[in-house]
């Protein structure tokens, strides 16, 4: 597979999903994968398990600083761009560390692979580009509108990967995620309720109508690796289930896996948060050859590591 050669470089990589991907590139065979991160949110202890692995380097550094990209770029194969504020409302409460890590950040990281011969470049985007969709399922077309801080960054960053492509032919694909759950996530709505399930605390619910679209992290490394092997040109490419979940009901599901002992309470809706997303998932299907969990919530028992269990 030509993205496991040479110097694979991972950005954000002590995070949910750079961890993630740092290991899957390993156990596909990569020779030598840079985990590269600032620690601002990414934990080391989901790297600690890789201190042995002779394959895999550590590098503290910033994207924010020039000099730490282009550092870590230099002889890379390819990079996977995560490093990134990740979290909507984060995003709107320091705009000025969003806009530099999320939109100078990946300039940094662009540029760098141009001056460095990089072969290609996989950004990590997010469905939040879209802003609130005219209609859905939502296909990689439709208008692109963030409604949010983080969302404009991300788009930002979309709009440089284009360019930083036609101008220097820097190979660029970029992956739309949708809300992306699995093993070392923290701080995000389905961690925050199975631990509070599993202190049979009640479960919060701003709103409760709001549709998401749930995808879990191994269909999400599943694409970057496979990104990171393309050698065409390709559009944006949205990354989720297709199938949408409402909030109220993702909680309801997780009550139940608590035997009935927590309730959910109802709390008003919180703004600047997108309030439908359903996923098209075609370009998934068709260029990266991924097809979708039967119940994209299906590795929710996986997740508990205590007493819940999956009720039906």
């Amino acid at each position: 597979m030509p993205q496991l050669l040479g110097r694979m470089v991972v950005t954000g990589a002590a995070g949910f999903i750079g961890s993630h991907l740092v290991d899957r590139l390993l156990a596909n065979g990569a020779t030598h994968v840079v985990g590269f991160d600032n620690f601002s949110r990414g934990r080391l202890e989901n790297l600690a398990h890789l201190s042995d692995d002779r394959r895999f380097e550590l590098v503290v550094g910033d994207v924010r600083s020039t000099s730490d990209v282009s550092a870590v770029v230099t002889g890379a194969n390819v990079v996977y761009h995560l490093a990134a504020q990740s979290r909507v409302m984060d995003g709107v409460r320091d705009v000025n560390y969003t806009f530099e890590t999320n939109v100078c950040g990946t300039f940094n990281v662009l540029r760098a692979a141009a001056e460095k011969g990089v072969s290609c470049v996989v950004f990590a985007s997010s469905r939040e580009v879209y802003g609130e969709p005219m209609a859905l399922p939502v296909d990689e077309e439709s208008p692109l509108s963030p409604i949010n801080s983080y969302g404009a960054s991300k788009l930002a960053g979309e709009a440089y990967c284009r360019a930083f492509r036609r101008e220097f032919g820097l190979q660029t694909v970029v992956l739309r995620l949708a809300n992306v759950y699995g093993r070392r996530d923290t701080g995000r709505v389905i961690p925050l309720w199975l631990e509070r399930a599993n202190a049979r605390q009640d479960l919060l619910v701003y709103g409760g109508k709001q549709v998401v679209d749930f995808v879990w992290v191994g269909q999400v490394v599943d694409a970057l690796t496979r990104a990171g092997g393309l050698d065409v040109a390709v559009p944006p490419i949205n990354v989720g289930s297709g199938t949408g979940t409402r909030i109220v009901d993702l909680a309801r599901r997780i009550a139940r896996m608590a035997d009935g002992q927590v309730r959910v309470r109802l709390e008003a809706a919180r703004k600047m948060e997108v309030t439908r997303y359903i996923a098209s998932i075609q370009r998934m299907r068709e260029i990266l050859q991924i097809e979708p969990m039967l119940d994209p919530l299906g590795k929710l028992s996986d997740l508990t590591g205590a007493p819940l269990v999956e009720l039906g």
